[in-house]
């Protein structure tokens, strides 16, 4: 059985970065970019962060987590990137599958996150009042301190905190 690693926080937080390194670490690892799933949405896709798109993000978050799921099972250590708030964590921790997944938050300052949305090369994601929104939503989320790195460290350090953390079992949480 392998181990699953979901990294998530608001647009601009670092998650993509720091997911890749902690994937690179492993030496048999799946990168699962939680993003591409709202990407085979063909027709009548809803932008994610508007409140009407509550019921396609349950359907994208339940394809996402199934798919992770499906690599732990096969014996991959698996580090989920994308955006689930802790509002959707107990729906992704079942759809996985699993019974043990570690959480992370990653959460620097609001400024922090529009600067770098802002200045992304490729415009995937550019609303930066969809940015601020987001970041409000997970900086008013009730979460636990062990789950939350609001440092805005190079993402090496930042990737060796989650990994000392999860050594330690401070980011498990257990269905």
């Amino acid at each position: 059985m392998g181990s699953l690693l979901v990294v998530t926080g608001p647009p601009g937080a670092g998650k993509s970065t720091v997911a890749a390194i902690l994937a690179s670490r492993a030496a048999r690892s799946v990168l699962v970019e939680g993003d591409a799933f709202h990407g085979f949405l063909a027709e009548g896709r809803i932008p994610p962060w508007l409140p009407e798109s509550n019921d396609q993000n349950h359907i994208v978050i339940q394809a996402s987590a199934a798919a992770s799921g499906a690599f732990v099972t096969g014996g991959y250590t698996t580090v989920f990137d994308g955006m689930i708030g802790p509002w959707f964590l107990e729906k992704f921790h079942a759809a996985a599958g699993i019974q043990v997944l570690d959480y992370v938050v990653l959460m620097p300052d609001v400024g922090t996150c529009r600067e770098r949305v802002e200045r992304r090369a490729r415009a995937s994601f550019s609303d930066l009042d969809a940015t601020s929104k987001m970041h409000h939503e997970f900086a008013s989320a009730e979460l636990n301190d062990r789950h939350v790195i609001s440092d805005v460290a190079p993402a090496q350090a930042i990737a060796d905190e989650i990994e000392a953390r999860q050594a330690a079992q401070q980011l498990r949480i257990a269905r």
